[in-house]
């Protein structure tokens, strides 16, 4: 194991900043979680990033908004700006559970402690900035960021919020992976170029006087229902989102612009996906890979969750109606070279309390590494939101082959005992038949090779509901397939003579859903012999189509009305389903179905 010295990770204090020789900053960044200088970290990327194109970068994170603001103070003015990023989570669903419950800690946080960032840390952050700093420009980047970029829903104040650049009052805001826009801001501010003259850079938005918008003869400008307009009228809003959708989802994507009230938020489409050479280069940058010292005896819960994994590619196109990945990364996938992966695995396999064994090979969903469309010509004129719902699309190359290599050359390393799968699997994709038998095969074998070699006991996997009306909504294949790959997976697992489990995730309360679909999934379940344990209550984020379904009462595809569970007792009365074998719960349930008058499902489940 290397020997790290305090200087191999950026400054955080005075202290530190004058251990470098250095008299100035040209860029402090502000992040609402610990430091930790990792990849799977936004403020740890951009400061690396960032430091790589010359720079002198400070990270200040989570520092204390309540008292006399020294640590707002304490590094002073940057010669460029200061970044805020609320952190890996939008901070409201950091804070607060389903049904609105504040939670008890923050797994982003030194011993989970969950008092260590504000509500609406971005905004919060940002606004105390402009007021100590009023001439230093703010750029806001991160989820948090990204997911409120134009007017949305917001679940917690139950109404519709303006876009965060409005209430933050930042400069500038970048939306999704940040690497190639800051690279275009920084060229353009090193080139003499003041915060005001940058309009024209992919991936980012501003503001401007309503009074300044010149009419466009572009084509490729859209502009959306006002904010007035939203608050209005839910049906706006509804088909605002649609358009915002997909424009976040195409390769020549539109600039888009809402009014608010004398302002106007301008957002320029994003930038093409990165090229392999692109993201090796934000992965191969020198991450010590821990923690700050400063967080010396204390544990950062999603640190130990992620220490010994490793990610191999962004974006998924998956599209799940619930889901905020494609909102941020986007859903053409971005991957990693063979050679940039088995370098970072070396480096966990270096780590002082490595014992073999890896978490995780993954990425936001597990098998889309190197998957693209077979002729992208096509995939630039796409629309689509998913490219795997309704149905598989017919240009999507479904091959798992690079995948099994990496598995292989990874396992074959001396120091690593086993690589495991965290990351969630699409089965739909492993069962698909394609025209090409060589790829069915490939699937196939690496079906059996995932469930032999890389779960850990339990392979997680996600079918989320039972009812294909429910899971037409949340764009997710129909539960027959579960039921097939279970077979597969028993299978295999029978022939080898190994008792490995299949955990299922499930959500209750989704649009869509009703209190019979819940009853019907414990029933259909039950025979399955299942006690579910990965479940959970929909939770309305910013920036989703079912977040604008439960807002607005509209499907903003079809623009049809949609039942939702709103109320707590509608909700609870949905979730008690998941807990059927529980005597606690039997005399709720038994008199909820004989109103419902479904005796049929009462004899199933009793």
């Amino acid at each position: 194991m290397k020997e790290y010295r305090l200087t191999d990770w950026q400054p955080t204090t005075k202290k530190e900043v004058e251990l470098r020789g250095w008299d100035e900053l040209d860029v402090i960044l502000f992040s609402g979680d610990a430091y930790i200088d990792h990849p799977a970290f936004g403020a740890a990327v951009i400061g690396r990033m960032l430091e790589a194109e010359g720079l002198r970068v400070a990270i200040v994170p989570q520092p204390n908004w309540r008292d006399d603001l020294r640590d707002f103070k304490k590094l002073g003015r940057p010669k460029l700006f200061f970044g805020v990023t609320a952190g890996a989570m939008d901070s409201m669903i950091n804070h607060y559970t389903a049904n609105k419950r504040l939670r008890s800690d923050d797994a982003y946080t030194p011993d989970g402690r969950a008092d260590m960032r504000p509500d609406r840390t971005s905004i919060v952050y940002t606004n105390i900035l402009k007021e100590l700093f009023p001439d230093v420009p703010v750029l806001l980047g991160g989820i948090e960021a990204s997911l409120r970029r134009v007017t949305h829903y917001d679940y917690w104040d139950d109404k519709l919020h303006n876009s965060i650049l409005i209430d933050s009052k930042a400069d500038l805001l970048v939306y999704g992976m940040g690497e190639k826009p800051l690279k275009a801001i920084i060229t353009a501010l090193q080139e003499g170029k003041s915060f005001d003259e940058l309009v024209n850079i992919p991936q980012t938005a501003y503001k401007v006087n309503k009074s300044d918008l010149k009419p466009s003869e572009s084509k490729n400008e859209i502009h959306l229902h006002s904010h007035e307009e939203c608050l209005a009228d839910k049906l706006k809003q509804a088909k605002n989102f649609k358009i915002v959708e997909e424009q976040s989802n195409m390769i020549n994507a539109s600039r888009i612009i809402q009014t608010y009230g004398e302002n106007a938020v301008i957002i320029n489409p994003p930038y093409p996906p990165m090229k392999e050479k692109e993201i090796d280069a934000s992965f191969d940058l020198p991450y010590t890979r821990l923690p700050h010292p400063k967080y010396k005896g204390k544990t950062i819960p999603a640190f130990e969750m992620i220490k010994f994994s490793v990610n191999m590619h962004r974006g998924c196109f998956g599209g799940c109606s619930f889901c905020t990945i494609s909102a941020h990364q986007g859903k053409f996938i971005a991957s990693r070279s063979k050679e940039s992966i088995l370098k970072e695995v070396k480096q966990v396999t270096e780590m002082p309390d490595f014992k073999g064994y890896l978490s995780d090979l993954g990425g936001p969903s597990a098998n889309m590494y190197k998957m693209k469309g077979k002729d992208e010509k096509i995939c630039e004129k796409c629309r689509r939101p998913s490219c795997i719902h309704p149905k598989i699309c017919n240009n999507l190359n479904v091959d798992h082959s690079y995948l099994l290599d990496i598995y292989k050359a990874v396992d074959s390393l001396p120091k690593i005992k086993k690589s495991f799968i965290g990351s969630g699997v699409r089965y739909d994709m492993l069962l698909h038949r394609n025209d090409d038998n060589r790829l069915n095969k490939i699937s196939d074998e690496y079906t059996k090779e995932l469930i032999l070699n890389h779960v850990s006991g339990r392979l997680k996997v996600a079918p989320e509901h039972t009812s294909d009306k429910v899971l037409s909504c949340m764009r997710k294949p129909s539960f027959q397939q579960f039921h097939t790959f279970k077979k597969v997976f028993d299978k295999i697992n029978r022939e080898k003579g190994l008792k490995q489990q299949l955990i299922p995730y499930f959500i209750s309360s989704h649009p869509g859903c009703t209190e019979i679909d819940m009853a019907e999934l414990a029933a259909e379940t039950k025979p399955l012999g299942f006690k579910l344990e990965q479940i959970q209550d929909f939770t309305p984020s910013p920036m989703t189509v079912a977040t604008e379904i439960y807002y607005t009462g509209y499907h903003p595809y079809t623009l049809e009305k949609v039942y939702t569970a709103r109320t707590k007792e509608q909700k609870l009365a949905q979730r008690q389903y998941f807990f059927w074998y529980d005597k606690e719960y039997r005399k709720q349930i038994i008199s909820s179905l004989k109103k419902l008058k479904r005796d049929d499902l009462l004899k199933k489940l009793f």
